[in-house]
């Protein structure tokens, strides 16, 4: 008689989310050494063209970081007479304009107090102050090193070429969910590095992102993207038919939260946006084979990700529980005077898992570390990483979930939050 036991086990669920995994991991590795990426590797920061540029820094409540934030924009390697930066206070309630006031006399910064209406209205507001060819957006929590303008730059070659973003890590990582951060953030470095290649980047992320002013004054300028801006604005410029570049080695360090509740309601905020975003006003890129990769695999499989997530976590906690119960259903069967007698573990590599599930899990992870050793090697962010990659695979699978089902569920209800 046929076993139906296989074809009952959790594992079966778990087999296409584990294949979409390998699957973009595969895509992004072969993508990184295809010729695309390797010229734009080749592409360095030493070009002469040195155009009109202005940093705009949104500021709500940022007393402790914005003049840190600020030092690090002026000591950048870049003509002084052709950089301007603008810190725009958004209504702050501590002691943000104190902090600005320290660089009022300073000839290459301009000051702007408005009153509160979001980060998208702070960016309008400081666009609207500057006549530069490139703006860009820095937000208050970070800091950039100082050849990160210089390796930015030459990305805008093309006139087609309309955003540039650049390489992200945690700054100074002091706790476990820190690192484990820091090595997701690099992670990401090879990810927007390769999806450039093929135009599939759907995000500028505020720490950092450069814009060609041209580009943003015909399609507009910034708006609320259900409180995701910088990805509202991604999708908007690839809509539009331009192209989102990358500078692998234009590092920026921004701060990262230091508890899991401030870590999942950041991350359901970000999913949130994407979904709204991506299944709202910008649905019509997906499938669309007019947009590339974007369209007919990015989105997709973004989106896709997001139900992977959730599908593995409940799998894998389905599994938990069933093989809890099975252990306590053995041990009710041995005497407790035995199931008490220390003995020495012992190791049957017979017993050790072999199945064809276990191996797609080793390939999903050899893959995410790969992607976070190249990422590392190809910005040349500076320390080690060995403890992110560790705290990212003891905590990632078991915290983002959280944040998924979390925005899955406010999405589906139409459920809005604060975010302050």
């Amino acid at each position: 008689m046929l076993d139906l036991t296989l074809y009952m086990s959790p594992e079966i669920l778990a087999y296409p989310f584990l294949f979409i995994a390998i699957f973009f991991e595969t895509f992004i590795l072969v993508t990184f050494l295809s010729k695309p990426a390797r010229l734009a590797r080749a592409r360095r920061g030493t070009s002469n063209y040195t155009p009109r540029v202005a940093i705009i820094v949104p500021c709500y409540n940022e007393a402790a970081t914005v003049g840190a934030t600020c030092e690090s924009l002026l000591a950048l390697e870049y003509p002084k007479d052709k950089l301007e930066i603008i810190l725009v206070d958004d209504g702050s309630k501590d002691a943000t304009p104190q902090a600005m006031a320290a660089f009022a006399n300073n000839p290459q910064v301009k000051i702007l107090r408005k009153e509160n209406g979001g980060k998208h209205t702070a960016l309008n507001d400081g666009i609207a102050m500057t006549s530069a060819e490139f703006f860009g957006c820095l937000d208050a929590d970070s800091f950039v090193a100082s050849d990160a303008l210089r390796e930015i730059i030459p990305c805008f070659s093309s006139p087609r070429v309309a955003a540039t973003t650049a390489a992200m890590s945690v700054h100074q990582p002091s706790n476990l969910l820190q690192h484990m951060q820091n090595a997701e953030y690099i992670f990401g470095i090879t990810l927007r590095h390769s999806l450039a290649s093929v135009n599939g980047i759907y995000v500028t992320p505020g720490p950092f992102s450069l814009y060609r002013r041209s580009v943003i004054d015909e399609i507009g300028g910034f708006r609320k993207g259900h409180q995701t801006e910088d990805l509202e604005m991604a999708l908007r410029i690839q809509h539009a038919g331009y192209e989102i570049e990358n500078a692998p080695r234009a590092r920026v360090y921004t701060k990262a939260p230091t508890s899991i509740p401030s870590l999942i309601k950041q991350r359901t905020r970000w999913t949130t946006g994407f979904l709204r975003n991506a299944l709202g006003e910008y649905r019509g890129l997906i499938g669309n084979s007019r947009h590339g990769a974007l369209g007919t695999l990015v989105l997709p499989i973004g989106i896709l990700s997001i139900l992977s997530g959730i599908g593995l976590f409940l799998v894998a906690m389905t599994e938990l529980i069933r093989h809890t119960i099975v252990a306590f259903s053995i041990r009710n069967g041995i005497p407790l005077s035995y199931s008490l007698v220390p003995r020495a573990p012992q190791l049957d590599w017979f017993y050790m898992p072999s199945s064809f599930y276990f191996g797609l899990i080793v390939l999903s992870v050899i893959g995410s570390i790969s992607m976070m050793l190249i990422g590392k090697r190809l910005s040349r962010t500076p320390g080690s990483i060995g403890k992110g990659i560790a705290a990212y695979l003891l905590l990632y699978g078991f915290i983002a979930p959280l944040w998924l089902m979390r925005a899955s569920y406010d999405v589906a209800t139409n459920t809005k939050r604060s975010w302050r």
